[in-house]
């Protein structure tokens, strides 16, 4: 069964299919948004030899012709030299502005297409064909594009959606299963931001994710339709949309500390992060402490990291850690913002933090 959640942004609204089997139906699916059967695909050398030859199958059954390109794999891809390969190649393909670029992989993939999608010809659409949990349930919804860089993660990039999302939730089951908690911390964070009662279903249902594909298909539209509605309200961030960074002031923060290395994967940065978030907020007396230690005792019950401990390897000491914050996308007049909560279910932003605060958080988190 396919579940859809529509993103209603206008004449760039489009629909987040979820279920198992999609990529072998992704012909299905492309073909009536194409201008003319031929899509370009950028996908990396992790995801290539799983996936690639069941898309190009299900395409050339569909009539649609394809080419791949295949970039390395890794958070160090999201960025100017593999940009530039991207883009470059897609010109050389001779690709025009009703064309259709598929991203067929993780967050990284997805982020580096979607924006070289954007700048491409100033504007060619593209399809998300997200191959982790995190991808399905975050980054391949909303538009948000972008690359890294030295000063920080995610500070280059723009707004650009996609025509298509196709989730196919059966891809998961190649997933390591440290690849596959990582995805579960954005999802976690769905819950821990906005809805109570989701996160009380993950702390009955989460650990069955891994291979109960009903309650994954849950959990992935479940997470979708949150985003979406946020994303519909506010697509540009201006307001609501940051509280989808629940996590990440502090995440974002410990990747770059860790150079965007295996060492910390994306999701288990947001993982620490939202420890990290409702600790402080008991700290500030904004919730009780029963909150950080149902958001720990979760964690530890799916085996995520949930502490700066849990990072293998030396790090920099606080004050290079709050100064690496003071790049996050949300700093305004040079204050730090963050999301913050009252309890779980009820996140808002504040840069109303003081750093004593914050540095204590983070000692004790060593």
């Amino acid at each position: 069964m396919t579940l859809v959640v529509h993103v209603p942004l206008g004449d760039r609204a489009y629909d987040v299919r979820i279920g198992a089997g999609l990529i072998a139906d992704a012909g299905t699916e492309i073909a009536p948004i194409l201008a003319r059967p031929r899509v370009m695909i950028v996908t990396d050398e992790r995801v290539a030899p799983l996936h690639l030859p069941a898309l190009e199958t299900a395409l050339r059954k569909a009539g649609i012709d394809s080419d791949s390109l295949i970039l390395p794999a890794g958070e160090s891809t999201k960025s100017w030299p593999h940009l530039s390969r991207a883009v470059e190649w897609l010109l050389e393909q001779k690709v025009e502005r009703r064309d259709v670029v598929v991203a067929l992989g993780g967050g990284v993939i997805g982020d580096l297409v979607g924006f070289a999608a954007a700048i491409l010809r100033r504007g060619v659409r593209f399809v998300q064909i997200p191959t982790t949990l995190l991808a399905q349930v975050d980054s391949s919804v909303g538009g948000k594009t972008g690359i890294n860089s030295a000063q920080g993660k995610n500070l280059i990039g723009a707004f650009h959606q996609p025509s298509l999302v196709l989730a196919d939730i059966g891809v998961l089951d190649t997933l390591r299963r440290r690849d596959f908690l990582a995805g579960y911390g954005e999802v976690m964070k769905y819950g821990l931001l906005g809805d109570a009662e989701f996160f009380a279903w993950l702390e009955e249902h989460g650990p069955r994710l891994r291979h109960d594909l009903d309650a994954r298909a849950h959990a992935v539209a479940h997470s979708v339709e949150m985003k979406a509605g946020i994303v519909a309200r506010d697509e540009t961030e201006q307001g609501e949309r940051a509280l989808l960074n629940l996590g990440h002031t502090f995440g974002h923060a410990l990747e770059a500390a860790t150079g965007y290395s295996d060492r910390l994967l994306h999701g288990e940065g947001v993982a620490i992060g939202c420890a990290l978030a409702f600790d402080l907020s008991a700290r500030m007396g904004l919730c009780s402490q029963e909150e950080p230690s149902r958001v720990t005792a979760h964690l530890a019950e799916m085996g995520m990291p949930s502490r700066i401990a849990d990072i293998p390897g030396a790090l920099p000491d606080d004050a290079a850690l709050i100064a690496l914050m003071g790049q996050d996308k949300k700093v305004v007049d040079g204050r730090l913002r963050f999301v913050l909560a009252r309890e779980i279910g009820a996140a808002f932003v504040s840069d109303a933090v003081d750093r004593s605060d914050l540095a204590a958080v983070l000692a004790a988190a060593r």
